[in-house]
């Protein structure tokens, strides 16, 4: 299992859901704490609000679920399937990625701030808006991905491929470009100056 960063060890579950089938259930304000979700079927689901402190999720399909407002905080996401699946306005700080795989994932709003996605495959994914402070990115395949005015302020990005990310709009401050792959990036002029100058450039008008 990857790492948490700084070596945190994920929340013990008090409870389990195991095989359950959930599939296109719709969720409203609902609350779990400590939960164990073990093979359980969300495929469709749509979820509005509802809340998930400290869980943990092995082998859950998410496949083309909607979550609304959701919280996922501090959670821990292991082997799970999260194909096409939208988060609108949720927030999913400090929860951790393992071993996911994400095609078409869709964020939009919502703080990701302090998560943990080192090595995830997101190349088509999107990112809108999303609060990603100091977010493990580390090694993360983005290739074609967007991430458009995102914070990325103290993210983690070493080793990061961006080749053809859309980052306009986002807060490239903290990134190193000479650890990422930059290659047909596209940014906007203000990040272009920031990148230069973090190159070491002498940027004059």
């Amino acid at each position: 299992m990857a790492d948490r960063k700084h070596g945190v060890h994920a929340p013990p579950t008090e409870t389990t859901i195991r095989s359950a089938d959930w599939d296109s259930l719709e969720l409203s304000g609902e609350s779990h704490h400590r939960v164990l979700f073990q093979d359980v079927d969300m495929t469709e689901l749509v979820n509005h609000g509802s809340s998930f402190e400290e869980c943990q999720f092995r082998n859950v399909r998410f496949n083309v679920s909607v979550h609304e407002d959701a919280r996922f905080l501090n959670c821990t996401f292991t082997r799970c399937s999260l194909f096409d699946a939208t988060f609108r306005g949720c927030k999913l700080t400090g929860s951790m990625f393992d071993g996911c795989t994400y095609g078409l994932l869709k964020v939009e709003g919502g703080d990701w701030s302090y998560a943990g996605l080192p090595g995830a495959d997101l190349r088509g994914s999107a990112f809108h808006g999303t609060r990603l402070r100091e977010a493990d990115l580390t090694g993360a395949r983005l290739e074609g991905a967007e991430v458009r005015r995102c914070d990325l302020s103290g993210a983690w990005l070493h080793s990061a491929d961006l080749t053809k990310c859309d980052l306009r709009g986002s807060d490239l401050s903290t990134l190193d470009p000479h650890t990422v792959t930059l290659k047909g990036a596209i940014i906007d002029p203000f990040q272009a100056t920031v990148i230069a100058a973090a190159l070491g450039l002498d940027v004059r008008t």
